[in-house]
């Protein structure tokens, strides 16, 4: 018996179909990931060059299952919508988003699931946001940098800690 959330073979030669449970939590995680961005009063603290992205906290789930990244990335560009750094956050910060994701699934300790999106953020996230804000590349990088410590260690491992604590979330998650 297949765990839930496989993709398995159609019946129609090399087309894959997507269990719905997984699609479910793929989706919810999209949306939780876009309404702890643009809802008050997690929306006045998202954008910008001085940010702490509540939601980022969530980056830490593709540990569990690469899946995840998918969610994230689907997540951040609905969220994306409402930033003042559209086009931008709409392809670089989304893009960015999948990569840490992708980098997290990766990660060989919980630890380390953290790091790539605090790493990839405040790279390609703060080059963006300083040129187009007129701030020098260095401080923006760093304050991004900071809100993503706060998101994704201070919030976002104690998050996977507890996930991994809890079988039966782990194997629901998983």
């Amino acid at each position: 018996m297949r765990p839930v959330g496989t993709i398995e073979k159609s019946p129609r030669v090399g087309v894959q179909v997507m269990k719905p449970g997984r699609l479910t939590r793929l989706a919810v995680v999209a949306g939780l990931y876009a309404a702890l961005t643009v809802l008050p009063p997690f929306s006045s603290i998202s954008y910008g060059p001085v940010q702490v992205r509540v939601s980022e906290a969530l980056t830490v789930l593709p540990f569990l299952s690469v899946d995840y990244a998918w969610g994230l990335y689907v997540g951040c560009i609905v969220a994306n919508l409402g930033s003042p750094f559209l086009a931008y956050d709409l392809t670089l910060g989304a893009l960015a988003t999948l990569v840490a994701g992708f980098l997290t699934s990766r990660a060989r300790r919980p630890a380390l699931a953290p790091l790539p999106p605090v790493v990839i953020n405040a790279l390609v996230v703060a080059y963006y946001v300083s040129r187009l804000s007129g701030l020098p590349y260095a401080p923006t990088a760093l304050y991004i940098a900071l809100g993503e410590i706060v998101a994704c260690y201070a919030l976002g491992y104690p998050l996977l800690a507890y996930i991994i604590r809890n079988q039966r979330l782990r194997e629901f998650l998983s």
